[in-house]
């Protein structure tokens, strides 16, 4: 089966688009998360495939980097982007996916080999589940200062 096709509810699992559709219909996190985590290659142990991607993003799509002042116009120049990558991602963990509607929020932690990144990526998507807009947020992990450890606790 095509991860990003449109295999239906009903006829066995459901695809990527499909849980997306739904998600945004029913505002259903649990199948925006499922839909992300098999985007990402997370549940069959793959990983980024800059065609299924494409095919799950809208031709009019952008994705902006605030941090970094940059935007991607078009799913065939992030296609491009992502083919020409040098270091593809060793390791994403998908730590929460909130949202409702046609806008979902992402949180998650990427390692591409030396200190993890923390990663908040915007979703916008249309009703039939394609993405239109994408924001990407990316901080480096830091450690906490010890002046706050009697007020806060670490986090897994």
């Amino acid at each position: 089966m095509d991860q990003a096709g449109s295999e239906g509810w009903g006829r066995g699992e459901p695809s990527v688009r499909d849980l997306f559709r739904h998600a945004v219909a029913s505002s259903d996190a649990s199948a925006m998360r499922t839909g992300v985590e098999r985007m990402l290659g997370l549940t069959d142990g793959g990983s980024l495939s800059p065609d299924a991607e494409f095919e799950l993003r809208h031709p009019d799509f952008v994705m902006e980097m605030p941090q970094s002042g940059e935007r991607v116009r078009g799913r065939v120049a992030m296609r491009e982007m992502q083919e020409a990558f040098p270091t593809p991602p060793q390791s994403m963990v998908l730590r929460r996916v909130v949202g409702a509607g046609r806008v979902w929020v992402v949180e998650g932690e990427v390692d591409y080999g030396a200190d993890p990144w923390r990663a908040v990526v915007v979703l916008e998507l249309d009703e039939d589940g394609t993405i239109l807009r994408e924001t990407r947020y990316y901080v480096q992990s830091t450690e906490a200062p010890p002046w706050r450890s009697s007020w806060v606790e670490p986090i897994d």
